[in-house]
């Protein structure tokens, strides 16, 4: 009933809209997509079915939080990639294809090594040793109380600064798409991720995430085939026909135009890899699968989808070249790309398969967003009532019911955060928060979490000090780059010249942790370290160090 009642409101939101555009006549009914808008109602519609379905079979918080562990691995890959493939890899990585050509690979290769490490190192120890979220396996010998802090407040920065990137994202691109003023766009976002994820928890989330991946792949797809079918299907003539028509020549092919001082490009590429290895929304869906074998059945499936995608991406960058750059239709007066260069790829749909296709790709945009924001919001949400409220404040006595109830309150409360968030930034330059949530990804979460896997010596005093020192050091150094001192605040010169701060708050992060570690010899850390063998005995089998099965 109050799924429907929503839903009614939602359609309702949309329609006065576009009534207001067709009486007033105002420039921005002549931007509207009204087939992407027909498109985009279809998948919303289908959308709640799947929410109201899955809201059914919500019975306990291991329903809401991971499913009931049903997802196979294969749909689990599939939902993982639909999650990590946002509107900012596709329009993103596109436009920087278009815009340096050879140098756009860095960020998809970056995006796509962090998927080996998980796979080999992390996937089957998650699933062995959690049970909802990552905080399970790194507090597993260690301190409660302490780690789940840490863990719970880095992974709601790393949420929040993920989502108010999605949310401004959202808003501009669908401002432009579909003709919506970017209140009701952002408005419409925060809405609909809440109605995924307090009716719908892990099981509805899921199969959002999978059926965008499913959309953005097939149309990826068929860009980049019409794009090799104008050169005939040759990489040959694609790559000589773009050194031909873009402005940099024969540069495009060449490396080091992105990111040209060494210490930059190791940055940026510890925080692509790493980070992916601590974004706690892509943690989760590990304990969505049945058992270790499903996980790592999971990320192999997720590295194939996302490789596919980022080659598609590389082939539709190109192709943007030379169908986009070289069409007049694509241009304002002044001979820039309309709505900038990270519209190139939407240009492109328009170029290859017309306005239909041009509406099915709009929609698709705004589905990417959908999915990868209610995956965030679910992450924040278990933080706060998983970590916080039955782990840390009830001590792990909290009944299911206060637990679900902690859950969706905080999942209202994060809807209402993240559209007042998008519209307080509305006017910032939001790029170097994406960055900013991969460095503190790469800077404590997965420190703290890869050692407490790996390492024995770790003690509770090592991951917390080592951790928030990481957390810290990436928020400071990031405050004080170019990205934010010179970009955002106006001033003439960064006191921290570097864009990126993963390689220094890194290792502050392994150095702080080790140190403090090895400095303790209190009784605690020495009890810490003797229950590493049977937490490694755990995360190889699934069952204790006696033999028994471990739930």
């Amino acid at each position: 009933m109050i799924l429907r009642f929503l839903m009614s409101a939602l359609l309702l939101a949309v329609s006065p809209v576009l009534l207001a555009d067709a009486i007033t006549g105002e420039v921005q009914k002549q931007a509207t997509n009204y087939t992407a808008i027909i498109m985009f109602v279809v998948f919303i519609v289908f959308t709640m079915g799947i929410t109201k379905w899955a809201a059914k079979r919500n019975t306990s918080t291991a329903d809401y939080y991971t499913a009931g562990g049903s997802i196979t691995g294969f749909q689990n890959g599939l939902a993982i990639a639909g999650d990590f493939m946002s509107a900012a890899s596709f329009l993103g990585i596109s436009a920087l294809v278009y815009t340096s050509g050879y140098d756009g690979l860095i960020y998809s290769i970056g995006f796509l090594v962090g998927w080996p490490i998980i796979l080999f190192l992390m996937a089957e120890r998650l699933r062995n040793l959690g049970k909802f979220t990552f905080s399970d396996v790194a507090s597993y010998r260690l301190g409660q109380t302490q780690i789940r802090l840490l863990s719970a407040f880095g992974s709601l920065i790393v949420v929040a600064f993920y989502l108010i990137a999605q949310m401004v994202g959202a808003g501009k691109l669908i401002q432009l798409l579909f003709g919506l003023d970017y209140y009701v766009a952002v408005v419409l976002v925060g809405v609909l991720m809440v109605m995924y994820v307090l009716f719908g928890g892990m099981l509805a989330t899921t199969w959002v995430q999978i059926i965008k991946a499913v959309l953005l792949l097939s149309g990826a797809s068929f860009m980049a085939i019409m794009v090799m079918k104008s050169v005939g299907f040759d990489f040959g003539s694609l790559f000589a026909e773009a050194v031909k028509i873009h402005e940099k020549g024969a540069q495009i092919m060449s490396p080091g135009g992105l990111v040209s001082d060494p210490v930059s490009a190791i940055s940026l590429g510890l925080a692509l890899m790493f980070g992916t290895a601590g974004l706690p929304h892509i943690l989760m869906r590990f304990f969505t699968v049945s058992d270790a074998k499903e996980a790592r059945k999971s990320v192999f499936y997720a590295t194939g989808f996302i490789g596919y995608f980022y080659i598609l991406t590389f082939i539709i960058g190109f192709g943007a070249i030379l169908l986009v750059s070289t069409n007049p239709d694509f241009k304002d007066v002044t001979g820039a790309i309309v709505g900038g260069t990270n519209m190139v790829a939407i240009h492109l749909a328009s170029a290859v398969g017309g306005n239909l296709f041009l509406g099915f790709i709009s929609a698709v945009a705004f589905a990417t967003i959908l999915a990868v924001v209610a995956g965030l919001t679910l992450a924040g949400a278990s933080a706060v009532s998983h970590d916080l409220y039955a782990c840390v404040i009830k001590q792990g006595k909290a009944r299911e019911e206060d637990e679900m109830r902690v859950t969706k309150l905080t999942t209202l409360t994060l809807g209402v955060v993240a559209i007042l968030l998008g519209i307080i930034f509305e006017k910032q330059n939001i790029a170097f928060m994406v960055g900013l949530a991969f460095s503190i990804a790469a800077s404590c979460n997965f420190p703290v979490l890869f050692l407490s896997m790996y390492w024995k010596g770790l003690s509770t005093r090592g991951a917390l000090l080592g951790g928030s020192l990481g957390l810290f050091t990436a928020l400071l150094l990031t405050i004080i780059s170019p990205t934010v001192w010179v970009d955002v605040f106006g001033y003439a010169e960064a006191i921290f010249p570097y864009k990126y701060p993963a390689l220094f708050s890194m290792a502050a992060a392994f150095i702080g942790i080790w140190f403090f570690s090895v400095t303790d010899k209190s009784k605690r850390a020495g009890e810490e370290r003797e229950r590493f063998f049977a937490q490694f005995v755990r995360s190889q089998t699934g069952l204790g160090a006696t033999g028994a099965v471990a739930h």
